[in-house]
């Protein structure tokens, strides 16, 4: 009888969380398929008498905006997840070990630094942007992997991690301080993030990337979990913590880092989408929260692009991701005792 009603019970919980991905699926289809009719003009999808020139909208600039929507909210809410199971810390996010302030450091040399003219006409402005934002990343990338190595402690691996990004928005701040005007206006614009700076060519860099990084994160599904109830814990089931500590930077230094490199920073994402997704499923099991999160991300930045197309002026996507995020992270705060 006892065995009968525990099957019960764990047959309803998986019918229900069935149901909550299945309808989170073709909520995430729907809001994909309205983000790309809308815009300055709606266009239908279903039309059989397109112009030309609508389909050029709908599959050169939206269909690409949207899908890098969905990958960018994928890749940030699993990179965001990582970090808070990493550090035990619930206002952890995917930028808390530098790498969108490598980012940054690496975009405001070209932009500000007065290399754009020098690799602008070598290279075109956003590969010489593109270029710079991959190689300010991957060094701090580095620069933490090899750190990483070198202490146990996650509280100073976080510490340093803010540090490495500190240091970078301070050099950041005085190149700043010293340029011109047209040169801070395109530094500030990437820094306000954007979905439609990616092409079907940047699409082919920004696809891998993301893809790596999501595969990479579910392999270490089962070390997350035991990160989750203690390093201790992990220990004694024979997860070596340190492989793992490195293989979670790597894979949020490709997620993170592929995103902030061809859409710019995107505030808040990585940090409340976690919340959501555990408070939605009412488990912290990383094999249900990691698929979890991915979608939620990716349906929060969509319903984002949506709303940053509203108007006769397009919005930044961290503006209307703040929007979002700030109130779930001031819910964290206040609901601890």
């Amino acid at each position: 009888m006892h065995i009968s009603k525990s099957f019960c019970n764990f047959a309803a919980k998986m019918k229900k969380q069935y149901l909550i991905f299945s309808s989170l699926s073709l909520l995430l289809l729907v809001l994909a398929c309205i983000d790309v009719a809308s815009g300055s003009q709606w266009i239908s999808l279903w039309s059989e008498h397109l112009s030309p020139i609508q389909q050029q909208i709908l599959f050169e600039l939206r269909l690409p905006k949207t899908l890098t929507a969905i990958l960018a909210g994928a890749a940030l809410s699993v990179s965001g997840l990582m970090m808070q199971t990493l550090f035990r810390n619930p206002l952890a996010g995917p930028y808390i070990l530098g790498i969108s302030s490598g980012a940054s450091l690496g975009v405001a040399l070209v932009t500000i630094g007065g290399l754009t003219s020098l690799l602008g006409t070598v290279l075109g402005s956003n590969i010489a942007i593109s270029l710079a934002a991959i190689v300010g990343a991957t060094l701090v990338l580095l620069l933490v992997l090899a750190v990483a190595r070198r202490i146990e402690s996650n509280v100073s691996l976080l510490i340093v991690g803010m540090m490495i990004g500190s240091i970078a928005g301070a050099l950041v701040n005085i190149m700043q301080n010293f340029s011109n005007p047209d040169a801070l206006k395109l530094f500030i614009t990437w820094t306000f993030g954007s979905l439609s700076s990616v092409g079907w060519s940047e699409m082919q860099v920004l696809f891998p990337i993301i893809l790596t990084g999501l595969v990479f994160s579910a392999l270490l599904v089962k070390n997350l979990d035991g990160l989750r109830l203690g390093e201790n814990y992990a220990h004694g089931i024979g997860i070596s913590v340190p492989r793992t500590r490195l293989a979670i930077v790597l894979a949020t230094g490709l997620l993170a880092g592929g995103v902030t490199v061809f859409c710019g920073p995107i505030a808040f994402v990585g940090v409340a989408v976690p919340h959501i997704a555990r408070g939605i499923l009412g488990t912290s099991s990383h094999r249900l929260t990691m698929p979890m999160a991915a979608l939620v991300g990716a349906i929060l930045l969509v319903i984002c692009d949506l709303l940053c197309s509203l108007g006769t002026y397009p919005l930044p996507v961290s503006t209307i991701s703040a929007l979002f995020g700030a109130p779930v992270i001031i819910w964290i705060i206040l609901r601890k005792p």
